[in-house]
């Protein structure tokens, strides 16, 4: 075969392929609008796509990545989801389970209610047809969320946010962990055995030797690695070094998930927030913003400043002091100076500098001056009274 020849064949492989892919999602997406209705087609607002090296841990984290991102319902762990009755079916008739059963299963089982707000599926995407099904699947989602845009199903239409999660271990690291779990498994299962307390363990082949470990990791990196990579171009994508220790990849995994609201909200939504800024926005000078403002006390209000500190560490620190354990205490101030609104941030900002954490509450009560025995009228005035609420750092109580 010539160099121009092999040109010319590439592409013609690439788009029978993109061509299967839409034969596939066209058929399992055509039978779910028959079975349930276009308005039941109802997707998460999030997915997560785990996907990673056999041995890099996707069944350990999957619940701690759900938990990272608010998700209270179970991970779609797809290789459960293929042993399923309707999946058992399929081989019993000597068939194997294919890209179309697959599809067909996952969205299924991404329908249901409890998967509403968010979802994670745990090996999905396996391969490139799985990829071009995604994407086509997040397209009808858009289509379904324009169509119901102005009507009162709108809530169950919006669109969707995808993270692809990719745990990433050596081949080395991979056997290993693959055989150490075998071990692991054998063990429970010969103590399930011998006592009949428990249930048995799925022991697979590969984890019982080294030559299969070997393989499974070549044809994950062959068959599955290039179809996630191909996600980074269209998803939030997020690749984590799985090496280490559980608390290191815990520690990787948060750094990815950090929150992006200008990507995940709906255009419309993330226009009305935009005016309130992000928190990380006004504490990233805190610091030296606090600073600047106790120096322009001293220089610009040196004796107000002087009497609140004054009155903090008279008045507030033996009220606040017997309080260390628990580290919080309240301060009621009726102190004319405070009708000093300065008076007021100076203290704030005093607390804040020496580690405390002050809230201000003013409240307005009315005392009894004067009745008027004749008529039983009661003349009164007005009296404001600070209610100071200070946290801190309690102290932890040591018990031998």
């Amino acid at each position: 075969m010539t160099a121009s020849e092999e040109q010319t064949e590439l592409p013609q492989a690439f788009d029978l392929e993109i061509k299967d892919a839409q034969v596939i999602f066209k058929n399992v997406w055509a039978t779910l609008q028959e079975e349930v209705g276009r308005e039941n087609l109802r997707f998460p607002k999030e997915l997560i796509l785990l996907g990673g090296a056999p041995g890099s841990g996707k069944g350990t984290h999957a619940r701690f990545i759900m938990d990272a991102r608010g998700l209270t319902c179970p991970p779609i762990v797809v290789s459960q989801l293929l042993t399923t009755p309707e999946a058992k079916k399929i081989k019993d008739q000597g068939k194997m389970v294919g890209d179309t059963e697959v599809i067909g299963i996952i969205l299924r089982e991404l329908m249901k209610e409890e998967y509403r707000d968010g979802a994670l599926l745990d090996g999905f995407p396996r391969t490139q047809v799985q990829v071009n099904c995604l994407k086509m699947l997040v397209e009808q989602i858009d289509l379904l969320h324009n169509e119901f845009a102005a009507s009162e199903l709108a809530i169950h239409f919006r669109r969707p946010t995808i993270h692809a999660m990719v745990l990433f271990t050596s081949e080395q690291t991979s056997v290993e962990r693959q055989l150490h779990r075998g071990r692991e498994i054998a063990v429970h299962n010969k103590k399930v055995d011998e006592t009949g307390v428990g249930k048995k363990q799925e022991l697979r082949a590969t984890d019982l030797s080294a030559e299969k470990a070997f393989q499974r990791y070549r044809v994950f990196k062959e068959k599955t690695w290039d179809a996630l990579q191909s996600l980074k171009e269209i998803y939030h994508y997020h690749f984590i070094n799985a090496e280490g220790p559980m608390g290191e990849v815990e520690s990787n995994i948060l750094k990815e998930l950090h929150y992006q609201s200008s990507l995940e909200l709906d255009p419309r939504t993330f226009d009305l927030l935009k005016p309130i800024p992000l928190a990380e926005e006004i504490t990233i000078h805190a610091r030296q913003e606090l600073v600047k403002r106790l120096d322009s006390y001293e220089l610009n209000h040196r004796d107000l400043f002087v009497q609140v500190l004054t009155l903090i560490q008279e008045k507030f620190m033996p009220i606040i002091t017997p309080h260390a354990i628990s580290g919080r205490a309240n301060v009621n101030s009726e102190d004319d100076i405070f009708e000093n609104s300065t008076a007021l941030k100076m203290l704030i900002d005093i607390f804040s500098e020496r580690g405390f954490h002050a809230m201000v509450d003013k409240r307005i009560q009315d005392v009894p001056e004067q009745v008027d025995l004749q008529t039983g009228n009661i003349t009164c005035r007005e009296k404001n009274v600070y209610r100071i609420q200070i946290h801190f750092q309690g102290s932890t109580i040591r018990r031998g």
